[in-house]
């Protein structure tokens, strides 16, 4: 027996192979476990540490002697926690203190013989595609340019129509060479990069993507400084002004200020103000329109490697609503059944909306088991707070509306609870309309498969017409009844429930 089996594996994963990522940066060392292949990451395991590999690179142009110390260590625990949890794909990429460092190399060696894992040394075109691929894992559409900070150097791509617009670079620009200059020193360094970097920093206008710690500090501090209604960095995004007055701002604070306002590592603030310097130069150079902030980077694109062209394809806000049906769901299914069902009620909204409205329904029933006062709560922490992609923060508020009202009924909204500042009137008002037509299918069928596809749910001129083929008529109550009436009162119709040819108004 071997000390996997003595001491007990993860269970292997379901619906395919579990990746694991071992980042080793200038900065942090980090271990994520992916479950399975999946479109919209599920994250298994997530564990980094601040080992400061490239700390001493710029003073001396190799890596730092205690970094090294306590990088060996912390991927030995890496791959001996990878062992146990059955991973069978471990990728171990190193950035650009291993790659520019003198010692690089030998420590490389030294890792694959201490750990068994074989580290590949990411050039800067590599690190701004794994990056560029990292964003186009959230963004399956997206347009623009993506900028990845990391301890050592910043990487610069663009990606257009979903997919990478070309060759990326890397430049020397990360916050542990920077402090090492004087802030007149560095500030000249920013700018002189940045003047080469034109021709992928492009024209004016468009969307600038952020990935690295550094960037998402500066974004949660600017998100608690404006009160934004929901606390979720990925995908959190402002307009170019706002964000570069931020950057500004937070390039001349105090790490030790910066500390009292939110709860990242001291480690990580003692770099953020550097980083926001570097953001700064980046917004006035290339004036994008919009600054949206990404989750994923690095470790994602190498997730993103091992996905077929056609999980690539698939939506994934769709995709992570299915997994979560089909883990919390009581019947996994049912959720397409009732997008379907719902569907002649929607017909006026465009395909963003619809989309939502598919996967509000795939998550109506992730919240079963929660105590009923507290449903709504539970809907809004499921789609507010989970590991969802490819949504907006004013969507994602769209989907917790809309499933407070599946709960909530006739009662008011805990307005103090979700983003309600981030719909539209028109937006409220669908989300009403979509909750109560959820909660009558929901109720109607039991949320069991089979039921709905024997009954149409049809609007007309002046009634919402229900209809239930003759062999569930025995489904149809005053229950049924109220929640009809429920819906149709958001139409303004009047109910109408048609059993087998007899009508019941």
């Amino acid at each position: 027996m071997n000390d996997a089996d003595h001491y007990g594996a993860a269970p292997a994963p379901l619906g395919g192979r579990r990746v694991g990522v071992v980042d080793v940066g200038s900065n942090s060392v980090r271990l994520v476990v992916f479950e399975a292949l999946r479109r919209s990451p599920a994250y298994f395991f997530n564990e980094k540490v601040l080992c400061g590999l490239g700390a001493d690179l710029q003073r001396t142009g190799a890596l730092s002697p205690d970094g090294r110390r306590r990088a060996l260590a912390t991927i030995r625990r890496f791959t001996e926690i990878a062992r146990r949890m059955q991973v069978e794909a471990l990728d171990g990429i190193a950035t650009a203190a291993m790659r520019d460092a003198i010692d690089g190399p030998e420590f490389r060696d030294l890792i694959e013989r201490e750990t068994g894992l074989r580290l590949r040394v990411a050039s800067g075109e590599d690190e701004a595609r794994l990056a560029a691929q990292g964003v186009l894992l959230g963004w399956p559409g997206a347009d623009g340019l993506v900028a990845d900070l990391g301890g050592a150097s910043l990487e610069l791509a663009r990606v257009s129509g979903g997919a990478l617009a070309g060759p990326g670079r890397s430049f020397p620009l990360g916050p542990l060479r920077l402090a090492r200059l004087s802030a007149e020193d560095a500030d000249t360094e920013i700018k002189r990069a940045l003047e080469g970097a034109s021709d992928l920093i492009g024209e004016a206008g468009g969307r600038l993507f952020l990935v690295g710690g550094a960037w998402r500090a500066l974004a949660k501090i600017h998100m608690a400084r404006i009160n934004h209604p929901l606390q979720v960095l990925h995908e959190f995004s402002q307009s170019g002004d706002a964000m570069l007055a931020a950057a500004r701002n937070i390039s001349t604070a105090d790490p030790a200020d910066l500390a009292k306002e939110t709860n990242v590592s001291s480690a990580r603030l003692a770099v953020t103000p550097l980083g926001a310097q570097v953001l700064a130069r980046l917004i006035e150079r290339a004036r994008p329109a919009e600054v949206a902030v990404s989750a994923f980077g690095l470790r994602e694109g190498v997730l993103y490697e091992h996905l077929s062209p056609e999980k690539r394809a698939e939506d994934p806000l769709l995709s992570a609503s299915r997994d979560m049906e089909a883990v919390l769901g009581r019947f996994p299914g049912f959720g397409d059944e009732l997008a379907d069902w719902v569907r002649p009620l929607f017909l006026d909204l465009d395909p963003s909306r619809q989309r939502l409205v598919r996967a509000a329904c795939l998550l109506s029933d992730v919240s079963w088991n929660a105590h009923p006062d507290h449903r709504d709560i539970a809907c809004l922490e499921t789609v507010h707070r989970a590991n969802l992609t490819g949504i907006s923060h004013p969507e994602r508020a769209f989907l917790g509306a809309t499933l407070s009202h599946r709960y909530r009924s006739g009662r008011k909204l805990r307005d103090s609870a979700f983003a309600l500042s981030l719909l539209s009137a028109e937006d409220l008002a669908v989300t009403k309309r979509l909750g109560r037509a959820i909660r009558l299918g929901a109720m109607l069928s039991g949320a069991a498969p089979g039921v709905l596809p024997r009954s149409l749910l049809a609007p007309g001129p002046d009634v919402l017409r229900l209809t239930l083929a003759s062999e569930i008529a025995d489904l149809a109550g005053e229950v049924v009844d109220k929640r009809l009436s429920s819906l149709a009162a958001t139409m303004n119709l009047a109910p109408q429930l048609v059993i087998a040819g007899a009508e019941r108004v």
